[in-house]
């Protein structure tokens, strides 16, 4: 079993967090690395600058945006296949500054890679 978490960036560090995952392409405002204690900052697996401001946080566009969004995790998999590796051998917390607590890149990615871990369990 995988375990793939999705936490704002602002929330206070839990002890289930496990490998901790910065997947924003900005820094998070007002944050230093200190609090923000992500192991990896992996802005390769961000949406891209020009998907990034299309979606705009707008919910209407939530289902075309993850579509866009998977085509492009689909060219990054040296960097998915870690984050895959790292979540089978324990909890994987994806880290993520949007105010939009259901509908951002990190509650999409991990439902990229859960999608993919249950193909690759096969």
């Amino acid at each position: 079993m995988v375990h793939v978490l999705v936490k704002r960036v602002y929330e206070s560090i839990g002890p289930d967090d496990g490998l901790r995952v910065l997947v924003d392409r900005v820094w998070p405002r007002g944050m230093k690395k200190e609090q923000v204690q992500a192991a990896v900052w992996a802005k390769d697996v961000a949406p891209s600058t020009a998907l990034r401001k299309w979606y705009a946080h707008d919910r209407s566009k939530w289902e075309e945006f993850k579509t866009r969004y998977f085509a492009e995790l689909d060219d990054r998999t040296e960097i998915l296949s870690d984050l895959l590796d790292q979540a089978a051998k324990g909890p994987l917390t994806l880290l993520f500054s949007a105010r939009d607590t259901e509908c951002n890149q990190a509650v999409a990615l991990r439902e990229y890679l859960l999608a993919r871990f249950k193909g690759r369990a096969r």
